[in-house]
C-alpha cells in the first residue's frame, strides 16, 4: 500500500518533469547577438560602405558578406522599456540562429520602426521582414539573397503568409476568384477545406499562399507570432490565431526531393526598421492542444 503523501509527491514530481520537458528556452539572450550569425547582401547604391566594389554606374557588385556589419544593421536596443533586437533594414540580409531546431514551438514578438530604406522607401511600400525556418542552405549560397527555406511572412498586412523560398511546400488552399487569368497572376488563399496545392518559386509562380484570417495588429503595436513544427507539418500563428497549416517542405536542390524537418531560423533585414523581442522556443512531441486541428 502506498501512503497518500508519497502518492502526492509522485504526482507532483511527475508534473514538474512534464513542465520541465516543455519549458520555454530563450533563443535570444536579451543582451547581445551571441548565438546568432549575420550575412548582408549587396547594399543599395545609396549606402556608403568603404572598400566594397562598385561598377561604373555606382552599383555595388559584391555582398558585404558574413559576420560583417559596417552599417549597424543588427543591434540591440531598448524599446518600450524592454530589450529588443533592432534590424534597421538598410541592407537586405539575415540574422541566423546558430541553433538548429526540430519538433518545436517557437514564439516571438515584433514591432515596426519608422525608418524605411531604398529601394523600399516609398510611403505606399509595405514594411517588410520575415521569419525563415527549415533553412537548408548556407548564407549567400548560389548567389541567393534568401537561403532556401520556408518563410512565415512578416510584412505589413501580410503577416502569416507563406513564401516557399527555393523549396516545395504543400498547403490546402483555393484559387482566389478573378485571378489566374490572362491579365492577373494566380493568388491562392489558405483554406483548411480546400485541395492540396504545391507552392514553389518557379517560373510563373511566386511561391506565395495568403494567410486566412487576418489577425495582424495595426502598425506600431507589438504582434505575437508563433510557429509550430512537428515532423513534416508546420503551423503559422498570429496573435493566437492559426492562419495557415502547411505540410512537407521538400528540397529542390537535391537530385530527388527530400523532406526538410529541421534547421536554423532567420530574421530578415528587408528595407524596413523592425524590432524583435521575447524570442523563445520549446521542444514538442505533439501539437499544443490550443492549436491542434479540430476534426
Amino acid at each position: 500500500m502506498r501512503y497518500p503523501a508519497l502518492i502526492a509527491l509522485s504526482v507532483l514530481l511527475s508534473g514538474q518533469t512534464t513542465r520541465a520537458a516543455e519549458a520555454w528556452r530563450p533563443l535570444w539572450n536579451g543582451k547581445d547577438l551571441a548565438g546568432w550569425t549575420m550575412y548582408l547582401s549587396k547594399p543599395h547604391a545609396s549606402s556608403v560602405v568603404e572598400g566594397l566594389a562598385k561598377d561604373a554606374k555606382g552599383n555595388y557588385t559584391e555582398p558585404v558578406g558574413a559576420d560583417r556589419d559596417p552599417l549597424g544593421v543588427f543591434t540591440v536596443a531598448k524599446v518600450d522599456g524592454q530589450p529588443a533586437i533592432r534590424i534597421s533594414g538598410q541592407v537586405f540580409g539575415e540574422l541566423r540562429s546558430k541553433a538548429s531546431l526540430t519538433n518545436y514551438h517557437l514564439k516571438l514578438q515584433f514591432k515596426w520602426g519608422e525608418k524605411k530604406w531604398p529601394p523600399r522607401e516609398k510611403p505606399e511600400t509595405p514594411r517588410d521582414s520575415g521569419l525563415l525556418y527549415h533553412v537548408h542552405a548556407e548564407p549567400g549560397a548560389e548567389g541567393r539573397v534568401w537561403s532556401r527555406s520556408t518563410e512565415l511572412q512578416i510584412q505589413e498586412r501580410d503577416v502569416g503568409d507563406l513564401y516557399s523560398i527555393g523549396s516545395f511546400v504543400f498547403v490546402r488552399s483555393t484559387l482566389r476568384r478573378g485571378t489566374g487569368n490572362a491579365t492577373t497572376k494566380a493568388v491562392y488563399d489558405y483554406d483548411p477545406k480546400g485541395p492540396w496545392n504545391v507552392f514553389a518559386q518557379v517560373p510563373g509562380q511566386d511561391g506565395r499562399c495568403v494567410k486566412q484570417p487576418d489577425a495582424e495588429k495595426p502598425t506600431g503595436e507589438w504582434n505575437t507570432v508563433e510557429l509550430v513544427c512537428l515532423g513534416e507539418d508546420s503551423i503559422h500563428i498570429v496573435n493566437g490565431q492559426v492562419v495557415m497549416r502547411l505540410h512537407r517542405t521538400l528540397r529542390m536542390d537535391t537530385p530527388t526531393p527530400q523532406p526538410v524537418t529541421a534547421g536554423p531560423i532567420i530574421l530578415q533585414s528587408e528595407g524596413a526598421e523592425i524590432f524583435y523581442r521575447d524570442v523563445a522556443w520549446r521542444p514538442i512531441t505533439a501539437v499544443p492542444p490550443e492549436y491542434a486541428e479540430r476534426r
